[in-house]
């Protein structure tokens, strides 16, 4: 018996332009906001890891390329760089991403891998952020023409366009919680930064339309659901106001054009909502997704606060909700997060019940371990572990398929070990080991695994691994 997936089911891997290319300074590219970080703050990088070279994708693209086509993907997620295709944010294509770009993807599709195309992965151009960043309408302006470009220049190859990856990541990381530039702590100004980016979002949306290139366009959301530590009505509460925040806050705008009024409502009772300008609805509206990726890690557990809000400590998410630990929990001890498979079931159970089960894929899973070296043998990692995490959490994705969701997919995050913002090469999440001294890739016993289920559509039931 097998469990079995599908007939054209997207297998892959999804990966970042700032996190494999390296030759971040190179080939007329620009810095972005994390070169510019590292050359002031070195110190909040894992050993002092910037973002110079990371995988050395940018040199080693067909090597790579030929590694996926071993571990049989039919799709492979990554991203383009705003500042190599445009170094000055706003102006002249530079021809040495072109070429480089165009050479990936049709090397891509030589391989008979379908290119997933992403336009910004929290990778800001230095330039734009001097100039404000998404809280700057100007830059929302800057960068729907930057899309526009790449539209024009491989519309004609690519077929499936993703505007933005995880966004509300640089909304808490860059204006809420102090872990990405330029490390604010404002909560209207996270408001703005999350409003403007879905106006942008909207923005390529209605230009890829425009364009009339017979492909599609979505978005890819980081969605955790809220579970409520108990039924009692404040606990309750308390999952719902950070399922507003940090679910539907960008779920609802990219499925249903609008956001939700609870929310809405909320912001306005707490002097936070963003200026909205005539237009913006309309816009908004235009910008529901053909596709939604789904980045999947883990539960959000959630009770209702023990204690008053200081007020006088900034306005925050986490003045109406504590989280919560549960007990018995399984956990990733290595990146601090719990893995809970049913979560992936849920997510599209809640996606058919209350969005109209909209076409969707998995679009990030993953497991990241700290020093896996300590697990080779005979010069091979073997991550029985990842394994295990891959498998379960498909056994969730297929019961939710089984039940009609409308999953196309499921894109492992990530093909070979990246760098990792801040973390660098902290933990390692690749099915292929990279060695950042001599740049050797080895690929580990979990891709031998997935590239057998993938050749197989699918894998035998109860037999491990």
């Amino acid at each position: 018996m097998h469990y079995q997936f599908p007939h054209n089911f997207w297998w892959g891997s999804a990966s970042s332009a700032p996190q494999t290319e390296g030759d971040s300074l190179n080939g007329g590219k620009s810095a972005t906001i994390w070169d510019h970080w590292f050359s002031q703050q070195p110190s909040r990088f894992h050993q002092q890891i910037g973002p110079a070279e990371t995988s050395g994708f940018y040199r080693h693209w067909r090597e790579d390329i030929a590694l996926l086509k071993q571990l049989n993907h039919n799709s492979f997620r990554t991203s383009l760089s705003w500042a190599r295709l445009i170094p000055d944010g706003s102006g002249a294509v530079n021809p040495q991403a072109v070429s480089f770009y165009n050479q990936l993807i049709d090397e891509l599709l030589a391989q008979g891998i379908t290119p997933f195309i992403n336009l910004f992965h929290f990778d800001m151009p230095l330039v734009m952020q001097q100039a404000g960043g998404w809280e700057n309408r100007e830059v929302v302006n800057a960068y729907a023409r930057y899309a526009d470009h790449c539209f024009q220049l491989f519309g004609d190859r690519v077929k499936h366009w993703f505007t933005f990856n995880e966004p509300i990541v640089p909304v808490e990381g860059g204006y809420l919680y102090d872990f990405h530039y330029p490390n604010v702590v404002d909560f209207r100004r996270a408001a703005t930064v999350a409003y403007h980016t879905m106006l942008a979002h909207a923005l390529a949306v209605k230009n890829y339309r425009q364009r009339q290139q017979g492909g599609e366009i979505g978005i890819i959301l980081n969605l955790t659901p809220s579970y409520a530590r108990s039924e009692h009505p404040a606990d309750k509460q308390a999952a719902n106001i950070a399922d507003l925040m940090f679910n539907r806050s960008f779920l609802d705008p990219a499925l249903r054009g609008s956001y939700p009024p609870e929310l809405l409502t909320l912001l306005k009772r707490h002097q936070q909502l963003p200026l909205c300008q005539p237009g913006d609805s309309e816009l908004l509206a235009a910008g529901v997704v053909d596709l939604l990726g789904i980045n999947y890690y883990q539960p959000r557990r959630i009770k209702c606060r023990d204690s008053l809000v200081n007020p006088d400590s900034p306005f925050m998410p986490e003045w109406f909700f504590d989280h919560y630990e549960m007990p018995g929990r399984k956990m990733n001890p290595y990146r601090g997060w719990e893995i809970y498979e049913p979560g992936i079931y849920d997510i599209l159970t809640l996606l058919r019940e209350n969005y109209g089960n909209p076409r969707c894929f998995i679009s990030e899973n993953g497991m990241g371990v700290e020093n896996e070296q300590r697990f080779a043998q005979h010069g091979q990692i073997q991550d029985d572990y990842r394994i295990e995490f891959v498998r379960e959490h498909l056994q969730w994705l297929h019961r939710g398929i089984a039940e009609g969701s409308n999953c196309l997919g499921y894109h492992m995050w990530t093909f070979i070990d990246n760098w990792s913002w801040c973390n660098a090469y902290k933990n390692r999440y690749g099915f292929v080991q990279l060695d950042l001294a001599s740049q050797q890739r080895s690929i580990k016993k979990s891709g031998e695994w997935f590239a057998r289920t993938a050749a197989e559509n699918g894998f035998p039931v109860n037999i491990f691994p």
